[in-house]
């Protein structure tokens, strides 16, 4: 089976091409709104930044530990396939279930939308308040169907072969990540002020929760367990802005000496956006007080610090930016994903026909079986909230998989390494204690959020034995 996969993918991504995809599956509109929420949980510069500091470095630390395992295992499915090798067919179906259900399909649903959402900027026409059609338990707005449009138009073109993907890959994530250096630069060059910089800088390491209160900021300072439940709030933020990262693992078939290469593009894509994120939010704080920040109008800091920066034209920028930035986001998630459930539906746990090639060497009805799962999804509405619900539920998975190293260097010691994980054993455990304790803290802040996650996860116990039963029959 594995001779046939390797045979039937054709090995068409340069080093430059799979950087691009992690980077651009990385960045989406997060960065443009989630330093509201990290500012109002944190309340001083000193911890904002850590937050992102630290985001980036355990990113990284989980990125180049991947690099071993795509070396042994360079095949389509990446991290599904790593979890079948590491554990067994059961715990690979359970990760394979929870990114079909909500993780990949619940992203680019929600990428989609937040396309949609600064398309009518441009086009007020094709807004939210623009209702198409009221069922009245569903209402149907011109943005969704702009969010769908857009999944339906790039799925087709990643089915009609892996260089169509790939060009628009690079050229939109090249253009984002220039704009977004650019942004940084003006902010700093233009949009910057002394005062508001060391005015945000006074209090640095204090942690404060911030409120409004009839227009007033009102701040209450944290001292025990609130002080950690802050951080797993802001941890959560900046570390999901920085996911999807391991979406270059899934298509490891597709890429040129996929043993090195993955490895590569994963250590170069997580420091580029790190690099990005931490800059980006100093610049925040030299152009917006830290109360703008935390208040931005629907959290959106890209666009409250734009418009100090460009004057009224700054929304329109930022609307422009975060098109570009979301449509090459999309285009990365919706080539990727398929190649999981293609290698599941290999082992028959998936649908049998998301497990053949088209005469491009992709996985068609695979992605179009995506497509249609995220458009309802987009549909639904919930999709934010399905999001909110699978945090613990990644955080699981990456620990299992980095675990997987330590089980993999025991039960195949002598299996080739073209690439050995940087720092091991001591930075994978230290990724693993960093990500059991911010799931544990999720577990015990967040647990409206977690449980029904963890409940999706565990709908795929009986779904799994309902597929082997049904293999073996």
């Amino acid at each position: 089976m594995i001779e046939n996969q390797q045979a039937s993918f054709k090995p068409s991504l340069s080093l430059l091409d799979a950087t691009m995809i992690v980077a651009g599956s990385m960045i989406g509109s997060g960065i443009f709104l989630v330093s509201a929420e990290i500012a109002r949980s944190v309340g001083s510069a000193g911890w904002f930044t850590v937050m992102w500091v630290l985001a980036g470095i355990v990113t990284m630390i989980a990125a180049v530990s991947y690099g071993e395992l795509s070396g042994m295992y360079p095949r389509a499915g990446g991290q599904y396939v790593y979890l079948r090798e590491a554990y067994n067919p059961f715990v690979a179906f359970l990760f394979g279930w929870t990114q079909f259900s909500v993780i990949q399909t619940g992203t680019i649903a929600a990428v989609a939308v937040a396309f949609a959402k600064f398309t009518a900027y441009l086009i007020p026409a094709v807004s939210e308040q623009h209702i198409l059609w009221d069922a009245g338990f569903m209402k149907v707005s011109a943005a969704q169907i702009v969010a769908i449009i857009s999944i339906i138009l790039l799925t087709y073109i990643n089915t009609k072969g892996i260089r169509n993907g790939k060009i628009i890959q690079t050229v939109f994530t090249l253009a984002k990540l220039l704009s977004l250096f650019g942004l940084i630069i003006f902010g700093f060059l233009i949009g910057a002020r002394a005062e508001v910089w060391n005015a945000n800088w006074q209090n640095a390491w204090g942690t404060f929760s911030m409120q409004q209160v009839n227009g007033q900021t009102v701040t209450t300072m944290l001292t025990g367990m609130a002080v950690l439940g802050a951080i797993a709030v802001s941890m959560k933020g900046s570390l999901f802005s920085s996911d999807a990262w391991n979406n270059v693992t899934f298509i490891a078939a597709e890429i040129k000496h996929p043993q090195k290469n993955i490895g590569r593009s994963l250590f170069l894509g997580t420091l580029i956006v790190t690099i990005i994120y931490v800059s980006a939010n100093l610049m925040y704080l030299s152009v917006l007080p830290l109360n703008e920040i935390a208040f931005a109008a629907n959290d959106r800091v890209g666009v409250a610090a734009a418009e100090k920066i460009f004057g009224n034209s700054g929304s329109l920028i930022i609307a422009v930016m975060i098109m570009v930035s979301t449509f090459g986001c999309n285009n990365g998630l919706i080539l990727s994903g398929a190649r999981i459930y293609y290698t599941m539906a290999q082992d028959g746990l998936f649908f049998k026909q998301a497990g053949s090639l088209n005469r491009y060497s992709v996985p068609e009805k695979g992605m179009w079986i995506q497509c249609l799962w995220a458009s309802l999804l987009c549909l639904s509405g919930r999709y934010g909230d399905l999001l909110a619900l699978v945090i613990f539920g990644v955080l699981i998975f990456y620990v299992l998989t980095i675990l997987g190293i330590f089980i993999l260097r025991k039960k195949q010691p002598a299996a080739p390494r073209p690439y050995k994980a940087f720092g091991y054993p001591v930075l994978p455990m230290i990724y693993i204690a960093v990500a059991v304790g911010l799931a544990l803290l999720l577990l015990v802040f967040e647990v409206n959020y977690t449980l029904p996650g963890l409940g999706i996860i565990l709908l795929g116990i009986p779904l799994y034995y309902w597929a082997m039963r049904k293999k073996q029959a």
